[in-house]
């Protein structure tokens, strides 16, 4: 990945406009994958042209699926049906994609052959015990590197279905163990601690496979088929979650972000922001593809600190890091806690913001599952991404209010989840340049 810094400072004026951000990263590599395994052609709109979920397209391709991108954000998807998929030569490359790899593993545990998945550094030290272990207890066979990759994954090995209590709120835990159960004997029902994101239950459902759910449960039964369908990929709420808090904190400011994905599964931010006092509504709500969107409109409004609700965590497990931001600058003290999921994300995301907002002269102290955050006044300086894409695009948005520049190191990762994100921010009005 080639080395790319970013400096970003104060812009000159408030930030306006309509931000356009690119699909789904989550539904991108859903959809892919369940129209891999249906019968029949499947369009795509709005996928996310991202470093991501081509890694998804390339595998998949690999396994004898056709895949056309007739254009941007578009993908054909000539399905193979459930037991189409053929064996691939040699490994396959997830890059920096955990949900990829994790779904990927679920899928395949069920095949008559054998796969092979590897990733990029990052994503080499990611644990995969946590899918591993409750596969294996369905009948599959996966070897690993001390519960990191690359995977083995063995065919030709009978999957049963099974009741999993899952000890951890992981969205792709539970869409593993629900794309194993679609080749599983029996039933398989995933039950949380907490409600994640349902995607995955949702889009089954588009595709035709009957899936009984509720907030923190899933259940299904192997032995059906998909029917492709056409899906139509919302506006990615990660993606716009940078926007919402940068247009809260710089003052003036008001940004439109259209016909974005309002899962209540990734809203937690959009909660915690307006306990802080933020100013966002949401007008033209709607459905398409099973998923609720609509527009968001976010004016800037003075920001105070409160105690994260437990409840709102796994809601906005990705949005967090921009959120520490928030905390950064609103008045008084912001309290996180059970988000210990953070810390073996692309990077330590909890050390890796905690660091880079002392830099910035933000005190914050850490705790095992989150931070205690003293809102103020943020400087300049030179932070770290920490080759995590999350870290560098909060980063950006902590510049906008900082009293002096601030570098940010290594941004190339950006283009996993938001390519285009530097000139998408520039045209609203950040204050942002490569730098020399």
């Amino acid at each position: 990945m080639n080395h790319l810094d970013w400096v970003t400072s104060k812009p000159h004026q408030p930030l306006h406009g309509s931000v356009r951000v690119p699909g789904d990263k989550s539904m991108s590599h859903r959809a892919l994958m369940l129209a891999a395994l249906a019968d029949g052609e499947c369009r795509i709109g709005g996928f996310l042209e991202g470093e991501d979920t081509r890694a998804t397209a390339t595998s998949l391709s690999r396994f004898g699926v056709a895949i056309d991108a007739p254009g941007p954000g578009e993908r054909i998807v000539h399905g193979v049906g459930m037991h189409g998929l053929r064996a691939a030569s040699g490994s396959l490359d997830c890059g920096n994609a955990g949900t990829g790899m994790r779904l990927l593993t679920g899928l395949l545990a069920g095949q008559a052959f054998d796969s092979v998945l590897t990733g990029d550094a990052s994503l080499s030290a990611r644990p995969m015990n946590r899918v591993i272990d409750p596969l294996a207890r369905m009948g599959a066979r996966i070897d690993s590197h001390n519960g990191l990759p690359p995977l083995h994954i063995h065919g030709g090995h009978a999957m049963h279905g099974m009741r999993h209590i899952s000890p951890m709120a992981s969205a792709q835990v539970k869409s593993a163990l629900l794309l194993a159960g679609l080749y599983a004997e029996g039933d398989t029902e995933v039950v949380e601690p907490q409600p994640t994101r349902d995607y995955t239950e949702r889009m089954l459902r588009a595709f035709g496979w009957p899936v009984d759910f509720t907030p923190g449960r899933a259940r299904l039964a192997g032995g059906y088929v998909l029917h492709a369908t056409d899906v139509e990929i919302p506006a990615d709420f990660s993606s716009a979650a940078f926007f919402m808090v940068a247009a809260s904190i710089v003052e003036g400011s008001e940004l439109q972000l259209p016909a974005v994905g309002l899962n209540p599964r990734r809203t937690g931010l959009l909660a915690a922001l307006r306990q802080m006092g933020a100013d966002i509504r949401i007008e033209n709500e709607r459905q398409t593809s099973g998923e609720p969107i609509g527009d968001i409109v976010v004016r800037h409004a003075p920001l105070r600190g409160i105690e994260l609700p437990a409840a709102l965590v796994p809601d906005m497990i990705d949005e967090l890091p921009v959120f520490f931001v928030a905390a950064s600058v609103a008045e008084g003290r912001t309290v996180i806690s059970g988000a210990a999921e953070l810390r073996v994300k692309e990077s330590d995301r909890i050390a890796s913001m905690a660091s880079g907002l002392r830099t910035l002269g933000v005190v914050i102290e850490e705790t095992p599952d989150g931070a205690i955050i003293h809102g103020g006044r943020l400087g300049g300086g030179v932070v770290s991404s920490h080759l995590d894409h999350r870290i560098a695009m909060s980063m950006v948005v902590a510049g906008q209010v900082a009293r002096a520049p601030v570098r940010v190191a290594d941004c190339a990762p950006v283009a996993t989840s938001f390519p285009g994100f530097r000139e998408i921010a520039s045209d609203c009005g950040f204050a942002l340049r490569v730098a020399s």
